[in-house]
């Protein structure tokens, strides 16, 4: 059974930095691209980076050079590290699955992934 755990999420100040973790089971990572999603309050759900099977990554104009996707050592988890947070950048933060090779400009498209995890709270205010 596919799964996704997120965890991470908390109260942050502007300008700090916060490193979510997305712990996932019942498949093999590489096999898998990973995508990065957030929900603001009253906005739409959107794309914050993915990174394919093969460790390509795409992130979203907004928080390019801010954001960084990386696996860890185990392969068993995927880390969405975000420095110079900023306020904008509150929301419920969420990670994502798909099989099988997938076009960059597709790992920004909630309709690519199948599998969602549970989201984590992320709060930048002073």
């Amino acid at each position: 059974q596919v799964q996704l755990v997120e965890s991470g999420g908390g109260l942050v100040q502007p300008g700090g930095t916060l490193t979510l973790s997305c712990a996932v089971s019942g498949f093999t990572l590489s096999y898998y691209a990973i995508g990065w999603f957030r929900r603001a309050p009253g906005k739409e759900r959107e794309g914050v980076g993915g990174m394919s099977g093969g460790g390509s990554t795409t992130y979203a104009d907004s928080v390019k050079g801010r954001f960084t996707i990386s696996r860890g050592n185990d392969k068993s988890i995927v880390y969405l590290k975000m420095n110079s947070l900023k306020p904008e950048d509150t929301a419920v933060y969420y990670c994502a699955a798909t099989l099988g090779p997938i076009s960059s400009s597709n790992l920004l498209r909630p309709r690519a992934y199948h599998t969602w995890g549970q989201g984590t709270q992320v709060t930048v205010s002073s």
